[in-house]
Order: C-alpha cells, then sequence, then structure tokens
C-alpha cells in the first residue's frame, strides 16, 4: 500500500479550510462521492456499536428548506452534498444484538462464541452507568465521524464545512427523526470553493505546537 508522505498529510490538512462560499455549479463525482460514504461506514466508533445515520441531502428542494433551519446560511444550499449526522437514541439491548449479529456475519463463527462481548457491552451501555448518559455519548461517537469525514474529503480535495449553526429540532421535525428514533446533531456542506471566498486565503490561525502538544 503507497502511504502519503508526511509532507502531503500537511499540504491536504493546510489546505482545507471551513469553507464559506461554495461554488453551486460544482458538483462532487459520484466516484468521490462514494469513497466519501465507505469513509463515514469505515468511521470508528466506542464497541464498534455505531450509533449512528448519516443523512446525505443532494435534493436542491429540501436543502431550501432546510436553509432557514440554518441560521440562513447559504452553504446549505449551495454545496454538492450535505450530510446530517444524526445519533440512534436511548440505545438498546436489540441494538447491540444487530451488531453482535453483524460481526458473526462478517468474520465467520457464532453468535454464541461472543456472547460474552456482548453481555459486556450490554451491561455498559445498556444497563450500566454509561446509560445514564447513552445519548451524549452517542453524540461523540458522532463528532468522530464528522473529524473523519472532513479529513478525507480534504485527502480526496472536496472543501467542506462543519455546521453547527442549525436548530437541531426542527431539523428532527422537517426530517420526522423522532419516528425512526433518531436525533440530529450536526451536519457538514461538503463541495467546491468559490473562486471569490475570501476566507480560502487567509493563514490559518493556531496556537503554538508547544502551547498545545506536551509530551509526558
Amino acid at each position: 500500500m503507497n502511504h502519503l508522505t508526511t509532507t502531503d498529510l500537511l499540504e491536504h490538512l493546510s489546505w482545507r479550510y471551513a469553507t464559506k462560499k461554495f461554488d453551486p455549479t460544482k458538483t462532487i463525482s459520484a466516484e468521490i462521492w462514494a469513497a466519501l460514504e465507505d469513509a463515514l461506514v469505515l468511521t470508528p466508533s466506542s464497541y464498534g456499536l455505531q450509533p449512528w445515520k448519516f443523512l446525505v441531502v443532494t435534493s436542491q428542494e429540501l436543502q431550501e428548506k432546510l436553509k432557514p433551519l440554518s441560521w440562513g446560511q447559504a452553504q446549505v444550499t449551495d454545496c454538492s452534498h450535505y450530510v446530517i449526522f444524526t445519533i440512534k437514541k436511548n440505545l438498546t439491548a436489540e441494538h447491540v444484538d444487530h451488531f453482535v449479529a453483524r460481526t458473526a456475519e462478517v468474520r465467520g463463527g457464532s453468535v454464541e462464541s461472543i456472547a460474552g462481548y456482548r453481555n459486556m457491552m450490554v451491561g455498559d451501555v445498556i444497563h450500566g452507568a454509561r446509560s445514564l448518559q447513552v445519548n451524549e455519548w452517542a453524540t461523540r461517537q458522532t463528532y468522530i465521524a464528522l473529524g473523519n469525514f472532513m479529513t478525507c474529503a480534504a485527502l480526496l480535495g472536496v472543501d467542506t464545512c462543519p455546521m453547527e449553526g442549525i436548530d437541531p429540532a426542527k431539523y428532527d421535525s422537517l426530517l420526522e427523526l423522532p419516528q425512526k428514533g433518531y436525533a440530529t446533531v450536526v451536519a457538514c456542506a461538503a463541495g467546491y470553493r468559490a473562486e471569490d471566498d475570501k476566507y480560502a486565503s487567509l493563514a490559518k490561525v493556531r496556537f503554538p505546537k508547544a502551547e498545545i502538544v506536551e509530551v509526558l
């Protein structure tokens, strides 16, 4: 497998920024988008439980409905693909069992052979102390997916803008998520920057590495 050089990696990360103005005439190709969807699927999560669903919006009509629920931000309508990151609310033992069955299917063996792992997850996430904050736990997992998505997009030359300036409850209502057991956490616009987006050329403002990275 060929790997990026350290220089390549840092160049891609320096190139990316929270794109404020997308070019609405440019669309992410099917091949690149398929890779980014796979990157979302490959995102790591605690226990591997994947307590989420990613809603990909490409309908201009739906994007127009989401815009006023997003502080009127143009990224929602001007981007190529708009991803809404949601959590599966109030996880149950059935979700764990679904994951265990999938594990047996993918890796071979029986569900019974990993019953101990299943019981540990249920004991922690479903019935343990973590169960009292399970939706907050799921939310933190979802931000791992957001970061992974943005980094992978940058490596493929796709611009992104994470969107917390949204009304999650109104997103939920519009998308009928409560009936499906999901809830909106955050969103991310993806596409290609407009040539006149002034933010593209601004220097990144970061604290010196010595202030925020400490080797012990």
